[in-house]
């Protein structure tokens, strides 16, 4: 198998046109073609996504990204806006925190985020309470039917109760990286799930276990077996692991590897969004294939 082709999903191409913007009172310039998230992060504006990711293409579901432009009724994303000569942009209105908060409490009243440790931190940051929508029955106003996790290989496992929908697995399965269209949404509303085609299990699906699902999502509702595995034991320990780059021995493409080793031995790999090889990307042998350097035999 080869490896998956490298993509600059939703990146902004180069350009030697500048268009500037004011972000926040600041006049910040950036290349025409780009978006308000390029101009906040020019700014050095910490601006929070979940959908969004720099090898992936916009898709516009999860809204937390939110600023207010002068002249328009409603709040736009920044992840997909153009940026546009003498825009003002605001980022921290109280308009912008509102959405904001709510947005991350509707969240966190119907999904299971203790393992999505980057939007925990922006709740906390923005003063979201998800209790507010949770009934005294202890489900959400609209709850999903709980989900048994999915454990069918020893490669990863999906967690549907910790899915956010925001289709960065479903793109980085399609168009924005692998092209296999393994996964898609099925069901509507509070129904709605990721799924294979007609709910096949993964190793009878058009999955060809490239992993670039797991890279992306943000809140591990899918996540390594190993590390499920630890997880369950007890012994996850992120915080006493190293992660050393290397390139895959596998074949020549030259695709950069994140190993992240722990009591030595290598739990799980990963791969830099920002390489101009993979962007992140990688096929089965190099998301998976470690196995043998910690084999004895």
């Amino acid at each position: 198998m080869t490896a998956p082709a490298s993509t600059n999903g939703g990146a902004p191409q180069p350009s030697e046109t500048a268009v500037t913007i004011s972000v926040d009172g600041s006049d910040v310039s950036v290349p025409e073609g780009g978006t308000i998230l390029d101009a906040c992060k020019a700014a050095g504006i910490d601006t929070p996504t979940i959908c969004y990711a720099d090898n992936l293409t916009p898709v516009n579901v999860c809204r937390v990204c939110v600023v207010e432009v002068e002249g328009n009724r409603t709040l736009v994303p920044s992840c997909s806006r153009p940026a546009e000569e003498g825009m003002v942009v605001s980022t921290d209105s109280d308009r912008v925190r509102h959405s904001r908060k709510m947005v991350l409490e509707f969240l966190g009243s119907d999904v299971d985020l203790s393992e999505a440790d980057e939007i925990t931190q922006w709740g906390e940051h923005y003063g979201a309470d998800p209790s507010r929508y949770v009934t005294e029955a202890d489900s959400s106003i609209a709850a999903r039917a709980p989900q048994e996790v999915k454990v069918q290989d020893n490669l990863y496992i999906r967690d549907y109760d910790k899915c956010v929908l925001c289709y960065k697995c479903v793109e980085a399965c399609g168009d924005d990286a692998q092209h296999t269209f393994a996964i898609a949404v099925a069901g509507r509303g509070s129904d709605a799930t990721i799924s294979t085609e007609f709910d096949v299990t993964l190793p009878d699906s058009a999955c060809v276990y490239c992993g670039n699902c797991v890279a992306v999502c943000p809140t591990n509702a899918l996540q390594f077996k190993s590390e499920f595995d630890l997880r369950a034991a007890g012994d996850w320990r992120p915080e006493d692991q190293t992660v050393t780059t290397t390139i895959c021995s596998y074949c020549g493409v030259g695709c950069n590897l994140e190993l992240h080793v722990q009591d030595n031995e290598i739990v799980k790999c990963t791969s830099p969004d920002d390489h101009s090889v993979t962007m992140g990307n990688l096929c089965i042998k190099g998301r998976f294939g470690y196995q043998y350097v910690n084999s004895r035999k």
